[in-house]
């Protein structure tokens, strides 16, 4: 037994009831920001609405203060691949890509998802990073079932991506998530080869985030020590799901009930 297969707590039922409704928050927020993104708004705007959201839905927002991250929201812009900071100098505009990452407290038990769209028409590379992006968070959370490995979400996100064409981010990586919004087990979006990877157990959380790069994997953080960019500051996606493994195969608990997210 690997000591992150040690490190891993697993959920009740009860527990991820509470998680599914904190993700149903996260979710909302999305969803609101989703359909009222566009060009001439401030990323800090786009914190605001958020933080609103989640207040109002008597949660917390989990970034916030979070290792001193100032903001609610992360909004990371075209090169930017996670952990923007929202600011009052910062507009959209017609063609960028934006990640929305937000996360929640709430009775205790964190949600967290993201999600990356377009403000207005974006060019035809940016189109298929999106697509892509998306289609490998798909079939990652089609692999969170009780026997697989975690490598086995790490290769369906890999072989997805690099057959298109584009790179994942190794330096950063999904997690799991509970009572903490960072637990083990680690769940990178590539296969590490020297380390022996954790067994997928029921009442398991992940959340899973595969951030894909048009060009190369390789990312610098900027000056402000939060914002990561791409080295060859060619676009990047991210999307994020938190997901439960359950005897019925795997739960997406960020998933809004009504479909639109």
């Amino acid at each position: 037994m690997t000591d992150q297969q040690r490190s891993i707590i697993v959920k009740s039922p009860d527990e991820i009831r509470i998680m599914y409704a904190a993700n149903q928050i996260v979710a909302g927020v999305l969803h609101l920001l989703q359909k009222q993104i566009r060009p001439g708004l401030t990323t800090m705007t786009l914190d605001h609405w958020a933080e609103q959201y989640c207040r109002d839905h008597h949660a917390e927002p989990a970034f916030k203060g979070y290792r001193g991250f100032p903001g609610s929201l992360c909004v990371s812009i075209n090169e930017q691949v996670v952990h923007g900071i929202p600011s009052k100098k910062v507009f959209l505009h017609e063609g960028d890509v934006v990640s929305l990452d937000f996360g929640v407290l709430f009775k205790g038990y964190y949600g967290d998802a993201a999600v990356t769209v377009p403000v207005g028409t974006i060019s035809p590379e940016k189109e298929k990073l999106l697509q892509v992006t998306r289609e490998s968070l798909e079939l990652a959370i089609g692999k969170v079932r009780i026997g697989n490995r975690v490598a086995d979400i790490s290769r369906a996100v890999q072989e997805h991506v690099e057959k298109s064409g584009f790179a994942v981010v190794r330096q950063f990586v999904g997690h799991g998530i509970g009572t903490s919004l960072h637990e083990s087990p680690e769940v990178p979006n590539y296969v590490q080869k020297s380390t022996s990877s954790p067994r997928i157990v029921e009442g398991l959380v992940l959340a899973i985030e595969p951030m894909v790069n048009a060009g190369t994997h390789k990312v610098k953080v900027l000056a402000d020590n939060w914002t990561v960019v791409t080295a060859d500051r060619r676009p990047s996606a991210h999307f994020e799901h938190s997901v439960a493994a359950t005897s019925n195969g795997p739960y997406v608990l960020s998933k809004l009930t009504n479909g639109n997210n």
